[in-house]
């Protein structure tokens, strides 16, 4: 259930209208990077995020952004089903933010095979309790962040009027380490027995040994046709 505003509303409203005024004229930029702004009724904010490297394309997020109480506290980012809007399971949200740890003075080429030989320890933005709890955006700027006690040494207040927690920088994060990267999705199938593969050339030269056997079912079928097939040209 969405807590109450302790803000003046109007305050709140202005501001989340000042976000979404600034996000409008970006819509096409935003579009081209899978990012899509669906309905904005203040408090909330609905997007989708669609992937741009996948044909056909695939729906890889949808969130929520409230702006309840904005912006003395910041904004709540949920992770929510495109189609109900209801929150999801961690297990349910496919969708990973992996960063790096900062490496001054690598070039990128090593970083790349670091990262590839799995010398480089990724984190990922995108943290839950558990794969049952809902997921949450673990960074600086983001409501949920700030309200989880292992981050009580870093109160909002510190980033408040950085950018950091601007419906910008919001959807900016998600794109970068969320959408951008994602290049093909990991199917796994369980393993069915649909049928079995078979030679017809096997049941060919079955045919024939059986035919050479004058008692066999095939040889008997095979002289009846051949007797019918002669009264019928005898008749003509």
């Amino acid at each position: 259930m969405p807590k109450p505003q302790s803000v003046d509303p109007e305050v709140s409203r202005a501001k989340f209208d000042r976000e979404i005024g600034r996000f409008r004229p970006y819509a096409d930029v935003y579009r081209a990077q899978g990012c899509f702004l669906i309905e904005a009724t203040f408090p909330r904010a609905f997007f989708i995020f669609a992937s741009l490297k996948l044909k056909p394309r695939v729906i890889s997020a949808a969130s929520e952004v409230d702006f309840t109480d904005y912006d003395l506290r910041p904004p709540s980012v949920v992770f929510v089903d495109p189609f109900t809007r209801h929150p999801i399971a961690r297990k349910d949200l496919y969708l990973k933010m992996l960063r790096r740890p900062p490496l001054p003075g690598t070039p990128p080429e090593m970083i790349g095979a670091l990262i590839q030989q799995n010398a480089v320890p990724l984190t990922d933005f995108i943290q839950a309790n558990s794969p049952e709890d809902e997921p949450f955006l673990c960074m600086a700027g983001v409501r949920e962040y700030h309200d989880n006690p292992a981050h009580s040494g870093d109160p909002w207040l510190l980033h408040r009027g950085s950018g950091e927690g601007c419906l910008a920088f919001i959807l900016d994060k998600i794109i970068k380490y969320g959408i951008i990267p994602i290049e093909q999705l990991q199917i796994q199938l369980p393993p069915a027995i649909v049928g079995m593969v078979v030679s017809l050339r096997r049941y060919k030269n079955d045919w024939f040994e059986r035919c050479n056997d004058r008692d066999s079912p095939a040889r008997l079928h095979l002289d009846h046709a051949w007797a019918s097939a002669l009264s019928w040209s005898r008749r003509q």
